[in-house]
């Protein structure tokens, strides 16, 4: 849905709405459509979580012995969190342009390429750089998010911690606070997202809209499709990574952190 824009396709676009695009898929593509791109993300979206958790509470942690307070300050948080999203970025951005590439290639019939091989194309074609586009774009998405979601959760597992609390009882108030700030930061973030999808897709199809940097893919969404577009697929986006996050926030709580770090969680 974010790919598609009005003035490539004459004012109508390929999909009307999320039930629709569901819908369409399934039909032409039977339910494996929906599943397009998933080896990528299955292949690099554990690393880029265990990346943003990490060097998330390695931060946290370091501004707390550094600053000797009992409690992070808001600047430390949000530090924290900005440092996890620009670390992750390695790997989410040719993780992001291949999953798009593999999810558009669906329209073009018996297009039967697969990750590897596009990976292969783009490096061959274009080196490193080419399996990076759109880098700057992801960061300030993945920043973003980060800056809101982790002190989100930092405050949120403070606020409902109780000393009498059993492990589940933890982990479930983890779980339903990750799932709250991961979807409050998708929702925030989804312009850039937006804006990151146009700038990766590296095929846009006959009389597509070009666009040649971050500035001038806002202006041309705005100015074609109305500040609405910066908006596109916001709603399934928030309901993918707010159990994504709920999730893996829990799981990592559960001991993770404290066995990589030999320290006691005080947030």
């Amino acid at each position: 849905m974010q790919s598609q824009n009005k003035a490539a396709t004459g004012g109508a676009p390929r999909y009307r709405n999320v039930f629709h695009c569901f819908g369409s898929v399934v039909r032409s593509e039977g339910f494996r459509g929906l599943y397009r791109g998933v080896g990528v993300n299955l292949l690099l979206i554990n690393p880029e979580k265990a990346i943003k958790l990490v060097v998330n509470d390695e931060l946290r942690r370091h501004f707390q012995v550094k600053s000797g307070a009992q409690k992070l300050s808001v600047k430390h948080e949000v530090l924290a969190g900005a440092g996890a999203g620009s670390c992750q970025i390695v790997i989410t951005t040719p993780m992001e342009l291949l999953k798009i590439q593999m999810q558009l290639a669906s329209q073009i019939p018996g297009n039967k390429t697969t990750a590897g091989q596009l990976a292969k194309k783009l490096w061959a074609e274009k080196g490193l750089a080419g399996l990076y586009k759109g880098t700057v774009v992801t960061a300030l998405r993945d920043i973003s998010f980060s800056c809101v979601y982790f002190p989100m959760v930092g405050m949120g597992v403070e606020f409902f911690h109780n000393e009498e609390d059993n492990a589940f009882q933890s982990f479930l108030k983890t779980l339903g606070v990750a799932c709250v700030a991961g979807a409050a930061g998708a929702g925030i973030v989804t312009p850039f997202d937006v804006v990151k999808t146009r700038i990766q897709t590296i095929t846009p199809g006959v009389n597509a809209v070009v666009y040649k940097n971050i500035p001038d893919t806002f202006s041309k969404v705005i100015q074609n499709e109305g500040v609405s577009a910066l908006y596109k697929g916001c709603v399934p986006r928030m309901s993918v990574i707010a159990p994504l996050m709920a999730i893996a926030q829990s799981v990592y709580f559960i001991g993770v952190a404290e066995s990589l770090f030999g320290v006691n969680k005080k947030y």
